[in-house]
């Protein structure tokens, strides 16, 4: 399978607020991005899915993505 990029944007709970955030991950499909960004999350602000809302994923192309770490995966 194909892996695509794709751009997550929503928020998720921090103390009393909701965050918002904007990721860029490659994966094979929504489902895909959908998990990695509930573990990521998970593991890094110790909250449950629950207290993340993902408002929207977009695939995006390789020349769209801003972030550096994702325009060097894809030059290889």
């Amino acid at each position: 399978m194909k892996t695509k990029i794709f751009r997550i944007k929503g928020k998720f709970m921090m103390g009393d607020s909701l965050k918002p955030f904007t990721r860029e991950l490659r994966a094979t499909s929504e489902e895909d991005i959908k998990e990695k960004i509930y573990s990521e999350f998970g593991s890094k602000h110790h909250i449950t899915r629950n207290q993340i809302k993902i408002q929207n994923i977009q695939e995006i192309s390789a020349e769209e993505a801003l972030d550096p770490l994702i325009k060097a995966l894809v030059r290889e």
